[in-house]
């Protein structure tokens, strides 16, 4: 407490001089902040005649507020920072509380919304809510009553009608009669959460002073040191008819200045609950103000118009253009009020959400959480360039690479390749920056595996990219059928690129140039997003692409996203992104399966693979293919995570040398249920036979017969890559046709499920889905189709019953001479 002695000292000894306001507005700013105002408080009960004599300098006061509050804040850079905020207001407007009828309390919504902010308090927040509501909760009282005080008479007469109707509730008295009903309802429900609340009731004038605001602040501050939630609303049983409100429309009384480093004009009039909440938001030093309202947010039109559409985030500025509709059934405000009370607070260095309060979504804490909820508020513009420009771009060059030839694009391909080589010590140097980072972070072991780079693999990926480059000449504008529809009518069907990919990928870097080389082939735009655990190499990586790309001016082609905000954009831009591939863990992918919104997924969410020993199984065969599947690439997706041995190899050699094997090779396994019941001693039982291990760790499981196998690979397996080891024909011919996965294969490693190894140049990814493509997606995968037909001034008309002409619909032999990209590619463009 020396702190306050020195404090204590300056107000005793010294005038108020501009000197000594001076020195007491260093030393707020050497105290601590943050909201800590023990201090203070102490100061004030030991001299509280000195604090009074101090009233009339507002000057002092504002010293004292950058004591008792945190003035460096700055406002929350993206939806992810959200997470951090410590202090929160949050502003229920009249449409998310109140009935439908105007006449009562939402009591279920209500419900939901205490148990957020019950979840944030919990979890060390400061959470202080505004609320309206106490009219429409005196209004049902008031019309109770009223309807007690009339006759029978008057009671009897029909609703709707004049004279039934013709008394008007003052809102004033129905404020005074609903205010201690409102708080006892938040009091019950907040109690269920263990947690207490306060009742502070404001007026107009007590923000006109600022010796009265400093009390609100002190009050406020040690109820929410106290862990207790103030319930705040404007006291409308005194309130004075709204007016207007000149500063919301634009209008200073003075110019904008600095206080407590936060740029602020005089005041803020106190209209409505949105202007209140802004004006205490700003008064606490909070990080995030969020406006409910009964709409999802802000949009660039009245949501009811056609074309309008959600803004996600607003900059300061971007509101000057928007043009609002009517306000809500309820309230003051509006959603043109909550825009100016929004842009105000945004100013002064508070970050600001409007949200749709009514949804039965958990509003609150998805969007702490970073959610893409409402609409954001922010002066933080991120750097680069935005997401949908970025995918637009990635169109554009799409299309520039579907307008050159096919050698064209190979060219680029083998440009890349040689690129890859000719710079791989830059390419290793920026690897390992991302490597020196991870083993910071103590990354595990599969996913270091996974990020790093070698000479030998940069070699590979140059080697997988020129096989690429071979086969992308009979890529785009291939006949894949040509019909002769009647004399002078021939229809074509053409393949054609999908459009625009994004690729989501972890840990990977190697993944950039294959999935690049494969979207150029196929004639794609591409947004990529890495991990940001190889931020350098895919940085570096992505460099040489554009310079490939630059041959032919097709720089624009490959994009790469930098941020997840980015990404969770993308996800929504149906018109502009055509297939999303994600690759990497179960939870990512089943992420953006969840997130994506009208836009198909080709993915597969675990890679839970299986080899089968059958008991006509090569003994060294079967040893060689076990080892090679999960001791080859252990992080692998493509991996063997379940071995499975036939009943009547349990206690023989074939066994025990495959499991010697799997000692020798330092691999963990778990026996499952059936084997663990004959082992009198071993390793821990498998938990789950629905494991991707990623590592060296695998489950052995006995089977009954090859059918027994089957029957566990379809309930435990993930579709993804299945092996039997045998001699036995008819047996693998079985396994071959019934097991239903994407890759299905006898007496080969698991391993050979590669889009390299498959004779593809390289994968996009691995897809376990049944429509587009399944097993690893190569160019074909990335190609759709369309028709094309050419006539000679035919019509429907001329093939009905009156007409002249008939249908042929004669299968035409494809001439590759005469239908390929080169000659027909102007007409398939997409």
């Amino acid at each position: 407490m020396a702190a306050v002695g020195r404090l204590s000292h300056l107000m005793r000894t010294q005038n108020a001089s501009h000197k000594n306001v001076q020195n007491l507005h260093s030393f707020g700013k050497l105290y601590c902040p943050n909201s800590n105002t023990r201090a203070m408080m102490k100061l004030q009960s030991h001299h509280p005649a000195i604090i009074r004599n101090f009233a009339s300098s507002s000057q002092v006061f504002s010293s004292y507020r950058e004591i008792s509050s945190d003035s460096n804040l700055k406002t929350l850079a993206g939806r992810s920072d959200l997470k951090n905020c410590r202090r929160v207001v949050v502003k229920l407007g009249s449409a998310v509380i109140t009935r439908g009828d105007e006449c009562g309390l939402a009591l279920g919504r209500l419900a939901s919304i205490i148990e957020q902010v019950s979840e944030l308090q919990q979890a060390g927040k400061q959470v202080m809510l505004v609320t309206s509501g106490a009219v429409a909760f005196g209004k049902q009282l008031m019309r109770h009553e009223v309807m007690m005080s009339q006759s029978m008479r008057e009671t009897l007469v029909p609703f709707g009608s004049v004279e039934r109707d013709r008394p008007v509730l003052d809102p004033r008295a129905c404020a005074a009669a609903g205010q201690s009903g409102l708080m006892s309802l938040y009091e019950a429900m907040f109690k269920q959460y263990s947690l207490k609340t306060a009742q502070v009731l404001v007026t107009k004038p007590d923000f006109y002073h600022e010796y009265t605001r400093y009390n609100l602040r002190g009050t406020l501050n040690e109820l929410l040191r106290m862990n207790i939630i103030p319930i705040i609303n404007a006291n409308d049983a005194v309130a004075a008819p709204p007016e207007v409100d000149t500063d919301l429309s634009g209008v200073r009384k003075k110019p904008v200045g600095l206080v407590d480093g936060r740029r602020s004009s005089e005041v803020i009039s106190i209209k409505d609950n949105d202007s209140l909440a802004a004006r205490l938001a700003v008064e606490m030093n909070v990080d995030l103000l969020l406006l409910l309202s009964d709409v999802e947010g802000i949009y660039n039109a009245p949501p009811d118009e056609e074309g309008s559409h959600l803004l996600d985030t607003i900059y300061p500025g971007d509101t000057a253009s928007i043009v609002f509709g009517t306000k809500s059934r309820v309230g003051v405000g509006g959603m043109d009020a909550k825009v100016k009370a929004a842009n105000w607070a945004l100013e002064r260095g508070v970050a600001v959400v409007i949200a749709n309060g009514t949804s039965s979504r958990p509003m609150i804490t998805d969007l702490v959480k970073g959610k893409k909820v409402g609409t954001f508020f922010t002066e933080s513009k991120p750097e680069g360039v935005a997401a949908d420009l970025q995918a637009t771009r990635a169109r554009d060059g799409g299309r520039l690479l579907q307008s050159i030839s096919p050698s064209q694009r190979a060219e680029i391909i083998y440009k890349l390749a040689d690129l890859l080589v000719e710079r791989s010590e830059t390419i290793l140097a920026s690897n390992r920056m991302d490597l020196e980072v991870a083993r910071m972070n103590k990354m595990a072991g599969p996913m270091l595996a996974r990020l790093a780079l070698t000479k030998g693999k940069i070699s590979n990926l140059a080697d997988g990219l020129r096989q690429i480059a071979d086969t992308s000449f009979q890529n785009v504008g291939r006949v894949l059928k040509k019909t002769k529809i009647a004399d002078g009518m021939v229809l074509r069907q053409v393949t054609v690129p999908i459009g625009v990919l994004m690729v989501i990928f972890e840990s990977r870097p190697d993944c950039l140039p294959q999935v690049a080389a494969l979207a150029i082939s196929s004639a794609n735009g591409l947004c990529l997003k890495g991990g940001k655990e190889a931020s350098h190499s895919n940085e570096c990586i992505h460099a040489i692409v554009e310079e490939a790309l630059s041959l032919y001016q097709a720089k624009d082609a490959v994009q790469l996203i930098s941020t997840r905000e980015q990404v969770g954009d993308l996800l929504k831009m149906e018109g502009l992104i055509d297939l999303i591939i994600p690759r990497g863990s179960k939870e990512m992918i089943q992420k953006i399966q969840r997130d994506t919104v009208g836009i198909p997924v080709l993915g597969h969410s675990e890679g839970i693979c299986h080899v089968y020993v059958d008991k006509d199984a090569d003994p060294a065969m079967a040893v060689k293919i076990v080892r090679d599947s999960k001791c080859d690439y252990p992080a692998a997706c493509n991996a063997m995570e379940t071995l499975l041995v036939h009943k009547d190899l349990r206690h023989t050699s074939k066994l025990h040398d495959i499991l010697d094997m799997l000692k020798t090779e330092n691999v963990k396994f778990h026996p499952g249920p059936r084997l663990a019941k004959s082992l009198a001693f071993g390793p821990s039982e498998a938990k789950s036979m629905r494991v991707e291990y990623g590592d060296l760790e695998c489950a052995v499981e006995i089977v009954d017969d090859v059918d027994g196998a089957i029957h566990h690979i379809h309930r435990f397996g993930s579709s993804h890559t299945d092996v039997i080891v045998t001699e036995n024909v008819h047996t693998a011919q079985h396994f071959l046709k019934t097991v239903d996965s994407a890759c299905v294969f006898h007496n080969a490693s698991s391993r050979f499920a590669d889009g390299y190894r498959f004779g593809l140049g390289a994968e996009v990814g691995i897809s376990t889905t049944r429509i587009h493509a399944r097993g690893p997606v190569g160019v074909e995968g990335l190609l759709t189709t369309k028709w094309m037909m050419e006539g000679s001034g035919d019509t429907a008309a001329d093939f009905s019953e009156s007409g002249d002409k008939k249908y042929i619909h004669e299968p035409m032999d494809i001439d590759s001479g005469s239908d390929t990209e080169s000659e027909t590619q102007e007409t398939a463009s997409t």
